[in-house]
């Protein structure tokens, strides 16, 4: 009965059926909707309905970590893993006790979820031949966006408390663009010494995030075209050769060098 269970848990989690698939994508959705909660709450006080749905958040994330742990066949590759360290973090911010603000900088932690969404671009790139083709500019915007929303919640968990000028979570996403893209309105700013520094981390890694966005949306240093004859998918734009087998191949250009 266990090794039946086992293996439908299995199925669920890396068949290839349409049972799979839907499945799969209802845990994506579910996600989604957490990360929508994290965000609305952070408008609203957080009282014993807010700590409550917490709980049942909780629990689901720490039944789909168990249940990824138990048919997962290299414990150790699983344990060193960054998401399954932000999974735990997720896990311990929805069980601990947030209605209370003692704990309030654990939620800074359950933006880690976005990480996730690195599993359904993956999965769409299996199943959408769209997301294949522009696989390099759904992962560098999906960088950027999983960048602003973490350094948005650790704005939000480090200056509420202590910052008037940070009262919700869109005050604290409105700071982080401006200074991501180094507009610099100078209406909010951040206090304290770490304030400081997480200014510092978001302009100098954010806006090389951002330009590589830039870059793989209007000039890609690489294009998609599968060689015919070894099937090397990336090369130069202006390649005319393949570099790996150096059949001749056929890239569609208008003449940009």
């Amino acid at each position: 009965m266990a090794g039946k269970a086992l293996d439908t848990v299995r199925e669920l989690y890396e068949g290839g059926s349409d049972t799979a698939h839907r499945f799969r994508y209802g845990i994506l959705l579910f996600d989604v909707v957490t990360i929508l909660f994290v965000i609305a709450t952070s408008f609203t006080e957080h009282g014993r309905a807010v700590a409550i749905m917490d709980m049942m958040f909780g629990v689901v994330i720490l039944a789909d970590f168990a249940a990824r742990l138990i048919i997962e066949r290299n414990r150790l590759r699983f344990f060193i893993n960054p998401h399954t360290w932000a999974d735990l973090a997720s896990i311990v911010s929805f069980l601990a006790p947030l209605a209370g603000e003692g704990l309030g900088f654990l939620r800074v932690v359950r933006t880690l979820r976005f990480l996730r969404t690195y599993h359904l671009l993956a999965r769409l790139r299996g199943d959408v031949p769209f997301f294949r083709r522009y696989q390099d500019e759904f992962t560098a915007a999906l960088n950027l966006i999983v960048f602003v929303f973490v350094m948005t919640g650790l704005v939000y968990a480090t200056q509420h408390l202590q910052n008037p000028q940070i009262a919700n979570y869109a005050d604290a996403l409105y700071f982080t663009v401006t200074a991501l893209t180094t507009t610099g309105f100078g209406d909010i700013t951040l206090q304290g010494s770490l304030g400081r520094l997480i200014s510092v981390l978001v302009m100098i890694f954010g806006v090389t995030l951002f330009l590589r966005l830039a870059q793989v949306l209007f000039r890609p240093a690489k294009v998609r075209q599968a060689c015919h004859r070894c099937g090397l998918s990336l090369h130069d734009r202006d390649a005319i050769h393949c570099k790996h087998c150096g059949a001749h191949i056929h890239i569609q250009t208008e003449g940009e060098t």
